[in-house]
């Protein structure tokens, strides 16, 4: 029988009353808050799991081990977008920090996804070429309509009580900021390109002992 948390993850845009959108600045989330852990709600799986043509068998998966990880197609619920580590947590940092947070995040093998709304992953792309910020950001692998993802467990290995769980090992993915409603808000293309170029100028800062000339040569136009 699967574990679901029944409380959702501390992690979640700000939405205005008047217009339905996110804010950028009101209520920020304490720092400490923003890329905690957290664990698939029975609501959020019940987002994941509409992404598939059978959901009940995605239910069933994970009723009979939620520790699996499940492939689900992209294009129907979300889009993908995933970066290197680095760059991703420093985009998921500007998100939360100076822009209106994140959809569900995930670490992976070395990167980042970050869930987006649906076109994402054929927009993202050509925005960042009109933006002509290519070449300061690490190449995006947008996944979209016609391409699958490996969505992390709904529970980590670890706080499962069964013996299997000091002797099977951990997944090779995990949630950073895992989904806990049925309709979350998903950032779109232009709220993902204005992170990207955030979390490049954040990468192009310069030491304070680095020469004046040295500055001007890495400050973006």
């Amino acid at each position: 029988m699967s574990t679901w948390s029944s409380e959702p993850t501390p992690v979640r845009p700000i939405r205005s009353q008047a217009a339905g959108r996110p804010h950028w600045s009101q209520r920020r989330q304490p720092r400490q808050a923003r890329h905690t852990a957290a664990y698939v709600t029975l609501a959020g799986a019940d987002w994941l799991a509409s992404a598939s043509p059978f959901p009940r068998s995605v239910h069933a998966l994970w009723a009979a081990d939620p520790a699996a990880s499940v492939v689900l197609p992209c294009g129907t619920a979300f889009d993908v977008v995933s970066v290197p580590a680095l760059f991703g947590r420093r985009l998921a940092d500007q998100l939360w920090s100076n822009g209106p947070g994140s959809g569900p995040v995930a670490a992976q093998r070395g990167r980042i996804l970050l869930f987006a709304s649906v076109g994402t992953a054929q927009r993202l792309p050509a925005l960042l070429d009109w933006e002509e910020w290519r070449a300061l950001v690490p190449p995006p692998l947008c996944h979209g309509k016609g391409d699958e993802v490996a969505v992390p467990p709904t529970l980590p290995v670890d706080l499962l009580d069964s013996p299997e769980a000091d002797t099977k090992p951990g997944p090779p993915s995990r949630w950073l900021v895992a989904p806990d409603l049925r309709h979350p808000w998903l950032p779109g293309p232009e709220v993902l390109l204005w992170g990207c170029i955030r979390a490049a100028r954040t990468g192009l800062a310069v030491p304070a002992d680095t020469p004046a000339t040295s500055q001007h040569a890495l400050s973006p136009s």
